[in-house]
């Protein structure tokens, strides 16, 4: 078939992968000039199956409440009049129950799973470099109440196949012994020796260049405006130069901004921007710097090595699809690992960035095709979260073998619309 992929992100250019590997006919189509230039630019760089707890939870209301208007909050809820921002939170709360946090983190473990496993088959076929560490993921708790409430998520975890183990403070010292100077004391932790971490951006450009190589067609500084409905099915795409491109399948996979080009057809996507930040830190040689990948949990945020930077990122701020960088929130980041690594206080070459990551109300992105909604030939990848990275080559496949009609592996049922 003739497929157009809209979106160069590492979800996008993933999908691409395997759908010419299937021997389709691919054309990607990005406003940027190169790959991964917007959320897949500077994420977290983790490879993390064991952060498979969605965002709704019975205690995320109340968080919330207490995070109200606070600029340097985890989660920051900024009001604004927009319906899709409170349609998208109504049904964020309906997530927010036991029941619906356990059959999320089964759908996220289930394909995080499948994704991590995916990926490391595609770095030893192609010999792709792209800073990875295969030390796995350590959770630390400098807070003995978060430390308590994380294990049974843990556990609910280990069920599902993602062998996150706790930790006492001293193995997770020897695990990372950078933590040993941390100004607040480490309590305890979770430890995933299968999870890992790498530059996302530098993985999509890699896989692009062979992608290419294979076949793919790359159409950089193209700017989508429009889908086009005729009957049940998806007709064209519309290009801000005018052009119209028909294709036999079209893959939405353009993050946050999927819903935009859905709404004009009058289906509502449940995804809504939540920004993310990140700072860059350039180590000096010699500097005790962690090279095991951490996810603070207490302060919502993930550190990762990559080569001789350290990239620290977290914290979600639901302010519609504003980019600009709000520098409280970047502070806090860098505030945080002062107090864990006061042996980097005195790095000062630190790169900002924010990105919008496509949030689903449970944290559960959408696979499939929409020939239920009336639009035939159209097919969702995207609604990733702060798991696209960690996601991607799962969910590609997952589209690829739905489009080819094999057996996945996994139920397709969760992903679906």
């Amino acid at each position: 078939m003739r497929v157009s992929v809209l979106g160069a992100g590492v979800v996008g250019v993933t999908s691409a992968w395997y759908l010419a590997a299937d021997g389709h006919e691919v054309t990607v189509f990005d406003r940027q000039p190169e790959p991964a230039q917007e959320t897949s630019c500077a994420n977290g760089g983790q490879i993390s199956v064991s952060h498979a707890e969605p965002w709704a939870s019975p205690r995320a209301p109340r968080l919330a409440l207490k995070w109200l208007g606070r600029e340097d909050a985890p989660l920051l809820w900024r009001m604004r009049a927009d319906p899709a921002q409170w349609l998208w939170g109504l049904r964020f709360l309906r997530q927010c129950t036991a029941a619906r946090v356990r059959a999320n983190i089964g759908a996220i473990v289930g394909l995080g799973l499948a994704s991590r496993t995916a990926l490391q088959s595609l770095r030893h076929q192609l010999a792709l470099e792209y800073d990875h560490l295969e030390r796995g993921i350590l959770h630390f708790y400098t807070d003995p109440r978060e430390f308590d409430q994380a294990l049974p998520q843990a556990a609910l975890m280990r069920e599902f196949g993602c062998e996150r183990l706790p930790k006492t403070a001293a193995e997770c010292l020897a695990i990372e012994p950078a933590l040993a100077g941390s100004r607040i004391p480490v309590v305890g932790g979770t430890y995933t020796a299968r999870d890992e971490s790498g530059d996302a951006r530098r993985f999509t450009e890699a896989l692009a260049r062979h992608a290419a190589a294979r076949g793919v067609r790359f159409r950089f500084g193209e700017t989508v405006r429009a889908l086009q409905r005729e009957g049940g099915r998806l007709s064209s795409v519309h290009l801000a130069s005018g052009e119209r491109v028909d294709a036999d399948m079209t893959v939405l996979a353009m993050g946050s901004y999927s819903p935009l080009l859905l709404q004009p057809l009058g289906l509502r996507l449940p995804v809504y921007p939540a920004k993310g930040y990140s700072a860059t830190l350039a180590l000096p040689a010699g500097v005790l710097a962690p090279t095991v990948s951490l996810t603070d949990d207490g302060s919502k945020i993930v550190i990762s090595r990559l080569g001789q930077s350290l990239r620290v990122a977290g914290t979600a701020e639901f302010t519609g699809y504003d980019t600009s960088l709000n520098m409280p929130r970047c502070q806090v980041l860098v505030r945080r690992i002062h107090e864990i690594f006061p042996a980097l206080a005195a790095v000062n070459n630190i790169d900002y960035w924010a990105g919008l990551r496509p949030a689903t109300p449970g944290n559960v992105p959408l696979v499939g095709d929409l020939s239920a909604a009336g639009l035939a030939g159209l097919w969702l990848n995207t609604g990733h979260g702060t798991l696209g990275w960690t996601l991607a080559c799962g969910s590609a496949r997952l589209l690829a073998d739905l489009v080819a009609g094999r057996d996945p592996g996994l139920d397709p049922a969760p992903y679906r619309l």
